[in-house]
């Protein structure tokens, strides 16, 4: 351990925007904040509180000391605008500035800490286990609503019913239906709060022609094929026919008001039974365009034939939802397929808000409706969200507004958005709660642990196993976070976009296209598996599971990542291993609301920390093809020399270890023997 000096100790510096060194940590306006520094004990002279736009540096006070940290504390009173600051440290002649990315000798605004005086993200999310669910493949509940084959035409072919649970994906798949269903879901809630899951994250479940339901048709409405069909009948398009006017079985289905309504109520009882199991659910909203078979335009005039509908803006110019999309001049009525498509796809029309205050009140209103009653769904999950609207502007303004109608609706819910690059633009309080944390979670374990992108697209040997890239890069994406957003953001290994990250670890670059699905299995590692879910679950953010990684699924980046859960044939090792850790996850606090530091960033060899009260955590990953003794600096947590660390989790190569060891902690190290491919999780805590 460094002892104080004629130079400043910097490993020892720390501060963050968590309760542990912030209190409040998401003051209102008006609110006095505390605001504190650690420096090792008699290493500083002063320490200055720096507010950027005021000029201001006020000199802090030592307030406390304990055998190894003196703490500085500066209090303020905050008003309704955004504080950004950052730390200055005075010994002799040695001067250092702390930010966000840590201790330097120059700090730039954009690293600055902030306070965001009303901005408070959902406590229970803050750490949350979520598992996210790709419905249509998790769990055939109800046979009853199943696609059949033939029941309508999607992009030129008819929609087909696999009969096999097992089959593989095909490379063009978005009509074919395995079955999976909320009953599905319902009959496994069980299961999933035994794995510890506490909000379950549903891809889109509204009324929708493909298996991804990215391209709404009824946003008002669940999808009967997902709820009930208590009204059936009708026909299946026959043989030789391209278009849906035969559709009736189809048309029956998701336009008739029976079935509508059955589903909305299946759902809402369906929520109840998630609520009393202590868990929450998240709907996808698909709100930047919706699909060509959408009741707004009914591009395959579906409601047009069911004659229980207004018209839609393809069928006739005199639509009530004409100006919901936009259409060049080319040509006239009816039947007008001139309307603006996202990316330029046609059955993902664009939806056009800067021209339609109908359109913008009606989502409104659909957002509201779902965090409400009878439903109270727990917040929404906003696909391609920087892409809504035809500007910044406009997409910045809608925000605001769609924040405002949710949060008035339900105050608890969460703002959840897909997002790739910098979010900083949307998370100022008043717009997204939070995002899917590609770049500062995904993007980074995934480079570091096997040298793959996300698609399994690419390889990078000179990202694999970098250290200090690792942590310099997930530190610039964290910064660009509050920390509540950066809580709660969703740390996901795999997801329906991507490649699953089982698959990730054999290094095969390609799809399954091309290398065919058996080839995603062939050479998995688990062993870096379990290194990948050590650092999921003791990362800052909401550790997100998504279906089948516990149980050892794997797959090519989307459609073959969309597997079906392999019921009757789990890894229920690999589900014991995953209990495990979220069980830790939740009974270590630190894990879950700590503060982080890192401690070790070395050539395949990452160790940090996570400290909170009481509560101090370090963890370690020793990624190299050898084994090694690893000196664990964890002074820099508050361990002192002569106090034990149990060893909570311990995984290797070929399996884990959840027997507790215990190792005494001297000279500032704790010092552990660590073989090839392995992980570790100590703590101090009594649990």
């Amino acid at each position: 351990m460094c002892i104080p000096s004629e130079t400043l100790n910097t490993e020892a510096l720390f501060t963050d925007e968590t309760e542990n060194f912030r209190f409040p940590a998401e003051p209102e306006n008006g609110d006095e904040v505390s605001f504190l520094f650690r420096t090792l004990r008699d290493n500083a002279d002063l320490v200055y509180f720096i507010e950027e736009g005021s000029g201001s540096e006020t000199a802090m006070d030592k307030i406390r000391s304990d055998e190894l940290f003196d703490y500085y504390e500066h209090r303020q009173v905050v008003g309704a605008e955004t504080v950004f600051y950052t730390f200055r440290i005075d010994k002799g002649t040695d001067r250092w500035y702390y930010d966000r990315l840590g201790p330097c000798k120059e700090t730039l605004p954009a690293h600055y800490f902030r306070v965001v005086p009303g901005f408070s993200v959902p406590y229970w999310a803050k750490g949350a286990v979520m598992y996210q669910i790709f419905v249509d493949r998790f769990r055939n509940g109800d046979a009853g609503n199943d696609v059949t084959d033939r029941e309508y035409i999607y992009i030129g072919k008819p929609v087909t019913h696999v009969k096999d649970w097992k089959e593989y994906p095909e490379p063009v798949d978005v009509g074919r239906f395995y079955g999976g269903d909320l009953k599905g879901i319902w009959e496994k809630l069980d299961y999933l709060k035994t794995l510890g899951v506490d909000v379950l994250y549903l891809n889109p479940i509204f009324v929708s022609p493909s298996n991804h339901k990215y391209d709404c048709q009824d946003y008002d409405h669940i999808d009967p094929h997902y709820g009930v069909i208590v009204k059936d009948g009708g026909e299946a398009v026959p043989p030789g026919e391209a278009d849906n006017r035969s559709a009736s079985k189809y048309m029956i289905r998701t336009t008739e008001k029976e079935n509508l309504e059955a589903s909305d109520l299946f759902f809402a009882r369906f929520v109840e039974e998630v609520h009393k199991r202590g868990m929450k659910v998240i709907l996808d909203g698909v709100f930047n365009h919706c699909g060509s078979f959408h009741k707004w335009l009914d591009g395959e005039r579906i409601y047009e034939m069911s004659g229980n509908y207004e018209p839609g803006a393809y069928v006739s110019p005199d639509s009530p939802y004409h100006s919901f999309f936009k259409f060049s001049d080319g040509q006239g009525w009816p039947y007008n397929n001139t309307y603006d498509g996202w990316w330029g796809h046609l059955t993902l029309p664009k939806l056009n808000y800067e021209d339609s205050p109908a359109l913008y009140e009606d989502v409104l209103c659909i957002a509201r409706k779902w965090v409400s009653a009878p439903y109270y769904a727990d917040g929404w999950r906003l696909d391609v969200a920087a892409d809504l609207g035809y500007s910044s502007k406009y997409n910045h303004s809608f925000w605001r507004e769609f924040r405002k109608a949710v949060k008035e609706a339900n105050p608890e819910a969460l703002i959840l958005a897909e997002h790739y690059g910098d979010p900083s633009a949307w998370l100022k309080g008043d717009q997204w709660d939070t995002v899917m944390n590609y770049d500062a979670f995904m993007e980074p374990v995934s480079w570091f642990l096997t040298g793959m992108e996300k698609h399994s697209d690419e390889s990078n040997s000179a990202l694999f196993g970098d250290g200090e890239q690792f942590f310099k890069s997930m530190k610039e994406h964290m910064s660009r976070m509050t920390t509540g957003s950066l809580y709660a953001a969703m740390n996901e290994l795999s997801n329906h976009d991507h490649s699953r990250f089982l698959t990730r670890t054999n290094k095969k670059v390609g799809r399954s296209s091309a290398l065919g699905p058996e080839a995603a299995s062939e050479g998995v590692h688990y062993g870096i598996f379990r290194e990948a879910v050590m650092i999921q679950m003791t990362w800052p953010g909401a550790p997100t599971i998504y279906y089948g990684d516990e149980a050892g699924v794997c797959g090519f980046t989307d459609p073959d990542s969309r597997r079906t859960y392999p019921w009757g044939s789990e890894d229920f090792e690999l589900i014991e291993f995953h209990r495990y850790m979220t069980a830790l996850h939740h009974r270590l606090p630190a894990l879950r609301l700590g503060s982080f530091k890192q401690l070790l960033a070395e050539k395949h060899l990452i160790s940090y920390g996570r400290f909170c009260g009481e509560s101090i955590c370090a963890i370690a990953v020793n990624h190299c093809q050898g084994e090694r003794e690893v000196e664990i600096p964890v002074w820099q947590l508050g361990v002192k020399d002569g106090d034990t660390m149990t060893r909570h989790m311990f995984t290797y190569e070929k399996g884990y270890n959840a027997g507790e060891v215990t190792y005494e902690a001297k000279d500032g190290v704790v010092r552990i023997w660590m073989p090839e491919t392995s992980s570790v999780l100590l703590s101090v805590d009594k649990i």
